[in-house]
């Protein structure tokens, strides 16, 4: 057994509105065995895992699995359990399993969830499949696998790349408020929103939080000068920059005092209580070990209390408590310190609630002047100290004080927090009490004042707040969050999702065009690249979920608008939480056999997935000339939203429209001449088709059909009739769809330049070509390797069907076929469908195009592409010219004979009024 491949899909995906890892697994040997072949192994695999005896798996109770085992289960479905019975072992909490079957015999896919915020660069899936796969085969040859080394390294890697506490509790605040977060890479950096509202976090420091406050907070020196200039108190204090000036300092100040780095922060080389020369020499060693100095200043005695500030109001307040012991007249401290550190939420730095506790030198230094050491058994009940400093950084804990905090106390620290410009900082404070009234005056001078603040800190760790030992905890990442968006304020622009087999790039350009124009900056991601602001940003195949993340990142939008096609959605799922718009142009059977998708109904559920993923009350455009994609607004994931369903079509008395509207629904269609919206008993007229670029007065039915997709999708968002029926009127495809439908003239006859490579796409070209220029038509196309050879044929015949002279080239991207093996099954397909078509070859889309131009003596030519600048050049290189828009084309002519008739799949077309209309070859 093998891991073959694992793919990682992060956002909204077939499975789970969760992250899942998809791997695909060979069995080789173990092909067709079950586990009751194996005698005992059930049982050793539960022994070394216990846990697994409580695994549901499709039994929906504890044990089903164990069940499962005993009846005889392949161990694909074993692996899957194994893999996420030792993700629990490692401290990632997933649950969600499922192997499935993936086209050959001995192979599988195990799909397995993932953690929320886990990277989707993480080694850990894949360490952790494969250690189930070891061991499996261990078990099987009946020896015990070694375990806990292997877990205890990647629990290591988990640790180390889980969201720490701060910036996880941030990520739930956000997520509770419906605002979209995404993990940047294997930072504790969120960005949350999106577009124009998009803001980053980072931990506990937003790009609100001023620059200059952090530098202040940071030099701890000049944010002591400028509270102090304001009237805050402070301790007194000097900066040393040698060992000499510590001691000096110490006996112009009076002990004790408390040397610190200048720069510095989480308590580290802070000495705190020192009395004498040869100390202060000791602790300014440590607090200067980076050559920056060190800061000596007076002892404020008191209790130690961490004020947290959020946008100039007191959120939150906390004792903190320095790491500590309780006796039991039996165990010595070490024994103590171990009990303590056994407690699930400590960790290791801050990835935990509470950091374990060390006994470095500080702490044996610190129980050494209580005449204690590691050794030694404290009575039952004393409570012995660790360290003299309360950091929870330290292994300290906290108790929540925030609704004792007097108002005197907030009010300095308001201020304090306004003094260094921060929106979000902790305040240290000594105080005998923070429910008393702050004293006044500058702390240090004429003797140790009873309170003071003693640092400032930028980007303050929340775990105090959000995980006291005592007390109630404080919701401050809700907070911070509120900060970033006020209650009530959007952290979304509008989302609009495309999908379907055909038509999906013009119809988001069409969508993008019209909100354009009703005063939206629109980003857009399409099967040509990344748009802002109808500029190209990012030159692409982009219609997958890292396209639209980029465009969704874009803060200067408005607007998004996303192709989303399936091998995106197959292989890394929605790169957005939700839409607020789906539309579904058409569902047809292309690139079957892909990425495990074998039939349409296979399919269908993939593309399903963009309409189910609206946000509650949002839209859902479907094509009701589409059985399949008609049929998707009966799916219970689609209903669950309360979605409102806007259907088009073509075709007068849709039985689909006809019962949608008698309900009371919205519907778009091609009535008259006109695009109209209907409800139950209003009718709006939207443009008339001859005002349509691109449609030639109705004889593209495909263009005004992606019109009506746009239309509904845009009237869902609530754009004007006016702005619709303006923008329409201006979407000239040479112009705002590039590479879709353009017309050229070349050697006397017009070219039309085109992408659509399957059948129906091709269908529906051939058809405008006839309807709109007749005459003897010639077409020069190319289509992709990587579809299935019956999809391929199909597509060739769909262009038999159309053109009674062909020339074929190969796509630069062979993607896995040999040279000249497209050819020869476009050319095969095509002598079958039309015997005595004429055909010829060329290398490359130049050569191509200029033979076909030339067969053609001014007859329409249809010129299928690759990529859109190799195209752009063959044109050039004939000095093709865009068509003129005021061109009328010539009245069709029946000189030519009709086509043989082929079967094509679904399209925009099917039930059409032209759909009868003889092809011309």
């Amino acid at each position: 057994m093998r891991l073959d491949d694992l793919r990682h899909l992060s956002g909204p995906n077939s499975f789970s509105t969760r992250p899942v890892i998809v791997a695909r697994l060979e069995l080789e040997e173990l092909t067709d065995r079950k586990t009751t072949e194996y005698p005992g192994f059930a049982g050793r695999l539960t022994a070394t895992l216990p846990g697994l005896a409580e695994h549901h798996c499709a039994a929906g109770r504890p044990g089903g699995f164990l069940e499962a085992m005993a009846r005889g289960t392949y161990f694909g479905h074993v692996t899957e359990h194994v893999a996420l019975e030792l993700s629990s072992l490692v401290g990632r909490d997933v649950y969600l399993g499922r192997t499935m079957w993936a086209g050959a015999d001995g192979r599988y896919d195990v799909m397995t969830e993932c953690p929320q915020d886990e990277p989707a660069q993480s080694s850990v899936p894949a360490e952790l499949l494969e250690l189930a796969i070891t061991t499996v085969k261990r078990i099987l040859l009946e020896r015990m696998p070694d375990l806990p080394l292997e877990l205890a390294r990647i629990a290591r890697v988990v640790e180390r790349e889980r969201l720490g506490v701060s910036t996880a509790a941030l990520a739930g605040a956000a997520r509770s408020r419906g605002i979209p977060v995404r993990r940047v890479g294997q930072l504790s950096m969120l960005r949350l929103g999106y577009g124009r509202y998009r803001r980053l976090v980072w931990a506990a420091a937003t790009e609100q939080t001023s620059v200059i406050g952090v530098d202040i907070a940071a030099d701890k020196m000049l944010a002591k000068q400028l509270l102090a200039g304001a009237g805050i108190p402070v301790p007194d204090g000097v900066v040393a920059w040698s060992a000499a000036d510590a001691a000096g300092a110490l006996g112009r100040l009076g002990g004790p005092v408390v040397i610190k780095p200048l720069r510095g922060n989480h308590g580290a080389n802070v000495t705190v209580g020192v009395t004498t020369a040869a100390a202060a020499v000791a602790a300014y060693a440590q607090a200067a070990a980076d050559g920056e100095g060190a800061i000596v200043e007076k002892f404020v005695p008191g209790t130690d209390y961490r004020v947290l500030v959020v946008d100039g109001q007191v959120v939150a307040a906390a004792e903190l408590r320095p790491a500590s012991v309780t006796g039991d007249g039996v165990s010595d401290i070490a024994q103590l310190v171990d009990v303590v550190n056994a407690d699930p939420r400590r960790g290791e730095g801050h990835s935990r609630e509470l950091t374990k506790i060390k006994l470095d030198e500080r702490a044996l230094a610190h129980l050494e002047t209580q005449g204690l050491g590691p050794a030694s058994v404290p009575a039952r009940g004393r409570l012995v100290t660790l360290r003299r400093n309360a950091n929870l950084s330290t292994g300290g804990t906290s108790r929540d004080v925030t609704d004792l905090v007097h108002e005197d106390v907030a009010d300095v620290c308001r201020r304090a927090a306004a003094v260094v410009g921060l929106d979000i900082c902790g305040i240290d404070m000594r105080l005998a009490d923070i429910a008393a009234p702050m004293p006044c005056g500058a702390a240090g001078h004429g003797g140790a004042e009873p309170g003071a603040v003693i640092e400032i800190n930028a980007c303050p760790g929340l775990r105090m707040h959000l995980f006291p030992a005592e007390g109630a905890p404080r919701d401050v990442a809700g907070a911070v969050i509120d900060s970033l968006y006020p209650p009530g304020a959007p952290s979304r622009v509008p989302v609009v999702a495309v999908t379907g087999t055909n038509g999906k790039t013009t119809t988001v350009r069409m969508i993008g065009h019209i909100l354009s124009k009703a005063g939206m900056r629109v980003g857009m991601s399409t099967t040509d690249g990344v748009y802002s602001g109808g500029r190209l940003v990012y030159d692409a195949d982009a219609s997958g979920p890292r396209s639209a993340d980029m465009v969704l990142d874009d803060t200067s939008i408005d607007a998004a608008v996303l192709e989303t096609a399936r091998g995106g959605i197959i292989r890394g799922g929605l790169g957005y939480d939700q839409a607020d718009v789906a539309v579904v142009t058409n569902i047809t059977a292309d690139h079957l056999g892909a990425d495990g998708v074998e039939d349409l109904d296979e399919l269908v559920e993939v593309k399903a997935l963009v309409a189910e993923e609206v946000r509650e009350g949002g839209t859902v455009v479907l094509n009701a000339d589409d059985p399949v994609v008609a049929a998707l607004a009966d799916r219970p994931r689609v209903h669950r939203h309360a979605s409102v369903i806007r259907y088009f079509s073509l075709v007068n008395g849709n039985p689909v429209i006809e019962r949608h509207r008698q309900a009371g629904g919205l519907a778009y269609e091609l009535r008259n001449g006109e695009l109209v919206e209907f409800d139950t008993d209003r009718e709006r007229a939207l443009l008339a088709v001859a005002e349509l670029p691109g449609a030639f007065g109705g004889l593209a039915p495909h263009v005004i059909a992606n019109a009506l997709a746009a239309v509904a999708a845009c009237r869902g968002l609530g754009v004007s009739v006016k702005d619709i029926r303006r923008a329409l009127g201006t979407f000239t495809p040479g112009e705002s769809n590039p590479g879709r439908g353009n017309v050229y003239m070349a050697g006397g006859g017009p070219v039309i330049l085109d992408y659509g490579h399957n059948a129906a796409a091709l269908d529906a070209t051939g058809r405008m070509i006839n309807d709109v220029w007749g005459g003897e038509p010639v077409a020069a196309i190319t289509l992709p390797g990587d579809r299935r050879d019956d999809l391929v044929a199909r597509s060739a015949e769909a262009v038999a069907a159309w053109f009674g002279r062909v020339v074929v080239y190969e796509d630069a991207d062979k993607r896995g076929r040999r040279p000249g093996e497209m050819t020869g099954l476009i050319t095969a397909a095509m002598r079958r469908a039309r015997p005595g078509i004429g055909l010829a070859t060329a290398e490359g889309p130049q050569a191509a195009l200029r033979i076909a131009v030339t067969m053609a003596a001014g007859h329409p030519v249809l010129f299928v592409y690759e990529k859109l600048a190799m195209a752009r050049q063959a044109l050039e290189a004939l000095n093709a010219r865009p068509w003129p828009a005021d061109a009328v084309p010539p009245a069709p002519t029946d000189a030519a004979p009709p086509a043989p008739s082929i079967e094509t799949p679904q399209s925009w077309m099917a039930g059409s009024p032209l759909r009868g209309m003889k092809a011309k070859g």
